[in-house]
C-alpha cells in the first residue's frame, strides 16, 4: 500500500508552520514504519508494544509540550499534530502517549513540587519510567466529585482507601496519580509509586476496545502515602479537571487521525473494487455520497482542532472550547468509521484493513474523559450560564 499522504481538502496545511509540519512528519514516519506493521497482531492478542517506547520518548512525544525536565517544548499545535499521527496508527498508542504526557506529567509539571518534578518528569519524559491516572471509580465516572476513595491525614503521612477503574497503564505504571477526597472534603492529588504496601492492580479482560492498551483496575487498602508525596498545589476538582482538559485536546486532535485512516482507507478501496459492469464501486453515487461526508467533516474537524490549538498557545482556550473539540471530532471519526466500513461490506470487518479495529477504539475514546453528552453540557453551562448536572 503506498503511504499515507494525508487528507487535505481545502489547503490545511498551509495554516501550519515549517515546526509543525515537521513534527507531524516526524510522527507520521513513525507510526507507518514501527507501528502500522504490528498493531494487527497486537490488537489480536490483546497487547501493548512496550518495544516502542524508548523510540517514542527519543522522539520527544511524552510531555511534547512541556518545558524542561527532558522535554520537547512543543507547541500544543505541535503536540496536537503528533496525537493526530499516533491515533492514525492505533487508539491505544495515542491513549499511552497521553495518560503519559496530561494525566501524568502534566499535574506533577503543573502542581507538584520542586522535589516531585526533578524526580519524576525526567524519567518519564525518557520513558524510564510509566504513570498512570486514577480519578474514574467504580460507582462514579461522569460524577467524579462523588469519589469514594479516602486520604486521612496521619501525623506526616495519608492513609489512602478506595478503588479506581478503567486505568490505562494501570498494571504498568511506576507512579500512580491517585486522586481522593479527604478529611476536609478537599480533593487531592497522590504519587503512589509501585510496591507500596496496600497498593494492588489488575487488568481487564475481555475487551473488545482499545486491546492494544492496558486497562487496569487499581485498589488501595490502608496505603501509607509520605505527605510529601501530595501534590502540593492544588485542592478540589479543579486538579483532576484541569488534567482532562489536557487529554480531552490530545483526544481531540486524535480522533482526526483514527478518521483519515478510515476515510484513506475507504477511498482507496472504492476506487479499486469493482461491481456491476466492472466499474469501480467509488463511480456509484451512494458510495461517492459517504465520501462527500467524511471529507467535510473531517475538514471541518481538522479547523475545529487547528483553532483551539492556536487559543490554546496563546492561553485565550476555555475549556468548553476543548469539549466542543472532543465532542464534535469524536463523533466526526466515528460515524466515519461505520461509513467506512460500510463501503468495504464484508471486508470492513476483518483486520486486514484497519477500520473495524478503529471503530470498536472509537467506542471506548467516546465515552472516557467525558461522554458525548457531558460535554455537550459543558457547553450548554458555557453559552446559557446554567448548569444543568444536577
Amino acid at each position: 500500500m503506498p503511504a499515507f499522504s494525508g487528507v487535505d481538502y481545502l489547503d490545511f496545511d498551509s495554516l501550519l508552520s515549517d515546526e509543525e509540519k515537521l513534527a507531524r512528519q516526524t510522527a507520521r514516519k513513525f507510526v507507518d514504519e514501527q507501528l502500522l506493521p504490528i498493531i494487527e497482531q497486537y490488537n489480536r492478542e490483546a497487547k501493548f508494544p512496550m518495544q516502542l517506547l524508548p523510540q517514542i520518548a527519543e522522539l520527544g512525544f511524552f510531555g511534547a509540550n512541556l518545558k524542561g525536565y527532558g522535554c520537547a517544548g512543543m507547541s500544543n499545535v505541535e503536540y496536537g499534530l503528533v496525537m493526530q499521527e499516533l491515533e492514525r496508527g492505533d487508539s491505544g498508542l495515542r491513549s499511552f502517549a497521553s495518560v503519559q504526557s496530561a494525566l501524568v506529567m502534566y499535574p506533577i509539571y503543573a502542581f507538584g513540587s520542586d522535589a516531585q518534578k526533578e524526580k519524576w518528569l525526567p524519567q518519564l519524559a525518557s520513558g524510564k519510567a510509566i504513570g498512570c491516572f486514577g480519578l474514574t471509580e467504580p460507582q462514579f465516572g461522569s460524577n467524579p466529585g462523588g469519589m469514594l476513595t479516602r486520604g486521612v491525614r496521619k501525623g506526616d503521612s495519608y492513609i489512602l482507601n478506595g478503588e479506581k477503574m478503567w486505568i490505562t497503564n494501570g498494571s504498568s505504571a511506576d507512579i500512580a496519580v491517585i486522586w481522593a477526597k479527604c478529611e476536609d472534603e478537599k480533593i487531592r492529588g497522590f504519587l503512589v509509586e509501585k510496591g507500596t504496601p496496600g497498593f494492588k492492580a489488575w487488568d481487564v479482560h475481555g475487551k473488545w476496545s482499545l486491546r492494544a492498551s492496558v486497562t487496569s483496575g487499581l485498589a488501595m487498602s490502608d496505603c501509607k502515602i509520605p505527605a510529601e508525596n501530595v501534590l502540593p498545589s492544588v485542592e478540589g476538582l479543579r486538579g483532576p479537571l484541569s488534567c482532562l482538559n489536557q487529554a480531552r485536546y490530545g483526544i481531540g486532535w486524535g480522533a482526526i487521525g483514527a478518521a483519515m485512516a478510515c476515510y484513506d482507507t475507504a477511498l482507496r478501496y472504492a476506487k479499486e473494487r469493482k461491481q456491476f459492469g466492472n466499474k469501480p464501486i467509488a463511480s456509484h453515487q451512494l458510495v461517492q455520497e459517504k465520501l462527500v461526508w467524511m471529507i467535510t467533516e473531517i475538514t471541518k474537524a481538522q479547523f475545529l482542532a487547528l483553532q483551539v490549538g492556536r487559543l490554546k498557545d496563546k492561553e485565550r482556550v476555555h475549556p468548553s472550547h476543548i469539549s466542543m473539540m472532543k465532542m464534535n471530532n469524536v463523533w466526526m471519526a466515528l460515524e466515519t468509521a461505520r461509513m467506512a466500513r460500510g463501503i468495504l461490506g464484508a471486508n470492513g470487518i476483518v483486520d486486514d484493513y484497519c477500520i473495524m479495529r478503529h471503530m470498536m477504539n472509537l467506542e471506548s475514546v467516546s465515552t472516557y474523559e467525558g461522554t458525548h453528552d457531558v460535554h455537550k453540557l459543558i457547553i450548554g453551562e458555557r453559552i446559557t450560564g446554567i448548569a444543568a448536572f444536577e
